[in-house]
């Protein structure tokens, strides 16, 4: 899973998130992995994935709370679970 730090424009679809995945994040976006991006307001996340059949795109969007987010600009983002 693939953090994008900042924050994304969420009028976007799956064909301008994969572009943003390719030229920031240097990475593949019909590789299988998962690709986050977080609104503005923090409240809205989209993540894209592909299957190997075809692309994904979800949506969650919190009625109230946000999500929290790393402050790292332009690193690469580890995620694991806590005990």
């Amino acid at each position: 899973m693939w953090l994008a730090t900042g924050y994304t424009d969420m009028r976007r679809g799956f064909p301008s998130l994969a572009l943003q995945v390719q030229e920031v994040l240097h990475k593949e976006p019909l590789s299988g992995h998962l690709f986050v991006f977080r609104g503005r307001r923090s409240d809205l996340v989209k993540v894209i994935w592909h299957d190997g059949q075809g692309a994904c795109l979800f949506t969650r969007k919190l009625d109230r709370g946000k999500f929290i987010w790393p402050s790292v600009a332009g690193e690469a983002v580890t995620i694991s679970l806590r005990s």
